[in-house]
């Protein structure tokens, strides 16, 4: 079985058992794999993206982590193009999303790889500097990031880009 971001937990551990004790030190939440019960349902709902979201590590170091504790080779992880996008600024946008964002995400082009913008947003929100916000650029409001920022006591503002059709800016600092 070759390791990714998106194999399930459960199969990682009954194809290379020895890996339990690597992914519980890297997200001590995952103890609980232990018990029978727990590891598979959890097991069988989680991927190694969602263990790295919640050991607040990087999914492609976690991935390439395992991969080299049972012989395979890394990956060499797809980068995101670089996204441009021209921000229509407006005189009540909030003073501190002035200047180019630190970050920028297109989180539709992650949604169409099957990965998940909330894990590339708290992965990128570790490494903002003082004063840096993140841009996340998607097709459609998202809400759910809202309100995870939101409660995570995050600045956030969200606008619909008036020059881009469909075009949503979520900045978060």
């Amino acid at each position: 079985m070759e390791i990714t971001s998106q194999s399930k937990l459960l199969d990682i551990l009954e194809a290379y058992p020895q890996l339990e004790s690597q992914i519980i030190n890297i997200a001590p939440l995952f103890q609980n794999l232990k018990n029978p019960v727990l590891r598979r349902t959890v097991g069988k709902l989680a991927t190694l993206e969602q263990v790295a979201q919640i050991g607040n590590m990087d999914v492609g170091q976690l991935v390439n982590t395992l991969r080299l504790a049972i012989g395979q080779a890394e990956l060499v992880l797809e980068t995101s193009t670089s996204l441009v996008v021209e921000i229509p600024r407006v005189a009540d946008d909030p003073e501190w999303i002035a200047g180019e964002p630190q970050f920028t995400i297109d989180g539709t082009n992650l949604l169409q790889r099957g990965q998940v913008p909330l894990g590339k947003v708290n992965d990128l929100l570790g490494k903002l500097g003082e004063g840096g916000f993140i841009l996340l650029v998607t097709d459609f409001e998202p809400t759910p990031i809202l309100d995870a920022m939101l409660k995570q006591n995050r600045l956030v503002f969200h606008k619909s880009n008036p020059t881009v059709q469909g075009q949503h800016l979520t900045f978060i600092q």
